[in-house]
This record gives structure tokens, C-alpha cells and sequence, in this order.
């Protein structure tokens, strides 16, 4: 399968949206529901949606591999501040070397995460710095029934996005880990292709999504030939997240860290060393992956 697209705007939906003054069930003490209408959007039609490849939308928050360079950013005072190191995605349009704001007045970008910063420590524990490896989930090359968790390099991930989840993430929709030994993963976007999905019309998504057992996902991401990326949530189409047996966790998962020539490196607290003891272990889904530490 050819390399999918990479997270660098906010992705719309493939349906018109529309607000309604109801309490939203995706984000707390927010008035009002974004919901979708019936009609697929513009954006959808121009990207050629019917022929875009189908993934699933995982629940996490996202990461982006890319060699890091020195940026100072002079924050314009309609804009809010930024971190000193901040980048803006690749995709955003700059006018006279500033980024602007999409048409929903956002301007997404990136923040380099630091091996020995505390606010994200959960990202660095997906991460071996000195060995330049990452911890990811994805279908196992041989059996696209199995999901796989692997020791990758950096370099097979340069300049891809990917989306950590985990025990600590977005309240742990997927029930990995614990409070006493959390579990964080990265997951490459569009690793997990749609096979089965229905037809482009607003009431068989809704029936995919409530009945289907391949429609207990967050939401859907299509990747469009011209690399242009179109979502719908749950919540678009004012269904529940989270939901208590996700399709992820309805597959079975295998270890294979293959991390003999690092043998003794590793720290003894680190998800790395945890994973090199179960190595080569089938497990029936990803919630029964217990680490004794």
C-alpha cells in the first residue's frame, strides 16, 4: 500500500456541518453540537472522495518524526503565544513568512518534544533517544488479522505524523496499562485501513458506525489521491465516544521488539526493557498486555 498522508492542517469533514445549541457531548461546558448534515462537503468532492482510501481514526494526540532546527517565532498580538520553538504545520499558508489561520481560525504546529521534559514524558516513553527507535502498533505484515507492537527507527518514520495513545492520553479510550503501569503506544495515521465501508451516505455511515462491529471506531479518515485528508467523527454524526469495546481492542496482538543487539542498554523502568521480556508473546487484545514492573 503506498505511503498515506501526514497530519499537517485540521482535517474538515466530509459532511456540511452544521451547529445546533444543544451540550455538546465531546467536550465539557461546551453550549453547542457540531453536527453533520446530509450533503458531503465541497472539499470532499474536489479532493475526489469516492476513490480516497478509508482508515480509522484513532483516539490520541499527535506526534510528528522530523529532524528538529532551531525556530524563533514573533507572535503577531492577534495571535495567541506560542512556545519559543514552536513550528508551524507544513501545510499552513504563510503570507509574507507568517503563518495564517485556516477558515476556522487555526494555525496547527509543532513543539519539539525533549527528552528530559516532564510535560511530555509520555511521549518520551514511546521514544529511545540514543538508539533512535520508537514503540508502534500497527497490522502485522503477514497477517492483517494481528496487530503487531515493534521497536521502528526514527528513520522509517521521518516526516510522518502518528498518533500516541495510551494510559495517560485523551482518558484512555482503549484501556491500556494502568495508573500503576501505563502503557503508551504510537500508531502510524492511516495504519489502519477500512476495508468493508459502506456507501458515502450519511444514514449508512450512521448504521456502520451503531451496528457494525468494524464501526466501534472514534471516526473515519480518508486519504485522498492529492494527499488531502476528510474526517467524520462520532460526535458528527451524534453518536457516543468512547464506547466501551473498541475494534482495536477486538484483535489479537503479538510482541516482536527483536531487540537482541541492544541487550543490557536499556533502563530496567523503561517500556522498552518491559516489552523485551514479553517478546514474541501473543496476546488476545491489546487491554490483556499487563507489564510487571
Amino acid at each position: 500500500m503506498r505511503r498515506l498522508g501526514s497530519v499537517q492542517r485540521k482535517m474538515p469533514c466530509v459532511f456540511v456541518t452544521e451547529v445546533k445549541e444543544e451540550p455538546s457531548t465531546k467536550r465539557e461546558h461546551q453550549p453547542f453540537k457540531v453536527l453533520a448534515t446530509e450533503t458531503v462537503s465541497h472539499k470532499a468532492l474536489d479532493a475526489d472522495i469516492y476513490n480516497a482510501i478509508p482508515t480509522e481514526k484513532v483516539d490520541g494526540t499527535c506526534c510528528y518524526v522530523t529532524n528538529y532546527k532551531e525556530f524563533f517565532w514573533n507572535v503577531e498580538e492577534d495571535f495567541k503565544p506560542v512556545p519559543e520553538c514552536w513550528i508551524p504545520a507544513k501545510e499552513i499558508e504563510q503570507l509574507n513568512g507568517n503563518p495564517m489561520p485556516d477558515e476556522n481560525g487555526h494555525i496547527p504546529g509543532w513543539v519539539p518534544v525533549e527528552k528530559n521534559n516532564k510535560q511530555y514524558c509520555w511521549h518520551s516513553s514511546v521514544v529511545n533517544y540514543e538508539f533512535e527507535i520508537a514503540l508502534v502498533l500497527r497490522h502485522h505484515p503477514d497477517d492483517p488479522g494481528l496487530l503487531e507492537i515493534s521497536a521502528v527507527p526514527l528513520s522509517d518514520l521521518l516526516e510522518q505524523t502518528l498518533e500516541l495513545i495510551g494510559t495517560n492520553i485523551n482518558g484512555n479510550p482503549y484501556g491500556l496499562g494502568s495508573k500503576k503501569h501505563p502503557l503508551h503506544l504510537l500508531i502510524p495515521h492511516g495504519a489502519f485501513q477500512i476495508r468493508n465501508l459502506p456507501t458515502l451516505k450519511h444514514s449508512d455511515l450512521l448504521s456502520w458506525f451503531d451496528g457494525c462491529r468494524e464501526g466501534k471506531i472514534e471516526g473515519i479518515v480518508w486519504h485522498c489521491n492529492d494527499g488531502c485528508l476528510i474526517k467524520v467523527h462520532r460526535h458528527h454524526l451524534g453518536l457516543c465516544w468512547p464506547i466501551p469495546d473498541t475494534y482495536m481492542n477486538s484483535k489479537p496482538v503479538i510482541i516482536n521488539m527483536n531487540l537482541n543487539k541492544y541487550e543490557y542498554a536499556f533502563d530496567a523502568k523503561c517500556l522498552f526493557n518491559h516489552f523485551s521480556k514479553i517478546d514474541n508473546q501473543k496476546f488476545g487484545r491489546l487491554k490483556d498486555i499487563i507489564l510487571n514492573v
